[in-house]
C-alpha cells in the first residue's frame, strides 16, 4: 500500500464534500452513540429541511414515516456558520467510525428500506480516482459492513416513532443507555438477501 493521501483529503480540495453540502439525519440511537462519545448533547436539533429534496421520499416510506415529524422537522446535525458539519475537524470527521451517524458510514451507497441498491449515489469525485481504481474499495468500504448498518438504521428509524413527541434530547425517563439499547439490535448482522 502507498502513502498516498486518502481520497476524501483530496476530494476536500477538490469540492464541497459529503461532509459540508448536506443535512445529515441522524437516529436516535446515533445520538446516544455520539453524546457517549462527545460527552455532550448540543449537537443536533430538529429543524424543517432548508433542500426540499430530502422531503420527497416517496420511494422510501419509512422515511416519511418515522423520520419526519409533524412539522416536517427532523434531528439533523448542527452546521457551523459556513456550512460544515459541527463535527467536523481540519483532518475530517472528529468521531471514530462506529460512532458516526449511520447515514454518514452508509455513504456513498444508495439503499432503501429494502436494501442496498446496486448503483451508489453520485457526489464522490470519480475523476479522482486513479486508473484501476475502485471508489469502494478505496474507500475501504465493505458490503457486509454497509449491510450491518443498513439493518441498524432502519431499526433505528422505525424507533422514531416512539420518540417523535418526545423532547430533543431524548426520552425523559430512559438513560442513555437505556435509549441507544431500545434503538440498536441485539443481532448485528444484516440480512445478505440484498445486494
Amino acid at each position: 500500500m502507498s502513502n498516498e493521501e486518502f481520497l476524501c483529503a483530496r476530494c476536500a480540495r477538490h469540492m464541497k464534500t459529503c461532509c459540508q453540502t448536506p443535512e445529515i439525519y441522524v437516529t436516535p440511537g446515533d445520538v446516544e452513540r455520539i453524546a457517549n462519545h462527545v460527552g455532550r448533547r448540543d449537537f443536533s436539533h430538529f429543524r424543517v429541511p432548508t433542500d426540499p429534496v430530502y422531503l420527497e421520499q416517496d420511494d422510501d416510506p419509512a422515511w416519511q414515516k418515522h423520520v419526519f415529524r409533524e412539522d416536517n422537522s427532523r434531528r439533523v446535525l448542527k452546521k457551523t456558520p459556513d456550512g460544515d458539519c459541527s463535527l467536523l475537524g481540519p483532518q475530517g470527521c472528529t468521531l471514530p467510525w462506529e460512532v458516526r451517524p449511520l447515514v454518514c458510514r452508509l455513504y456513498p451507497y444508495d439503499y432503501d428500506e429494502r436494501g442496498i441498491r446496486d448503483e451508489l449515489v453520485p457526489g464522490c469525485p470519480l475523476e479522482l480516482l486513479r486508473p484501476g481504481q475502485v471508489l469502494l474499495e478505496v474507500l475501504g468500504m465493505k458490503i457486509d459492513d454497509a449491510r450491518r448498518w443498513h439493518k441498524q438504521l432502519y431499526e433505528e428509524i422505525r424507533a422514531e416513532k416512539d420518540s417523535r413527541k418526545m423532547p430533543d434530547d431524548g426520552p425523559p425517563n430512559l438513560t442513555g443507555r437505556e435509549t441507544l439499547a431500545a434503538c440498536s439490535s441485539t443481532n448485528t448482522h444484516a440480512e445478505s438477501t440484498v445486494l
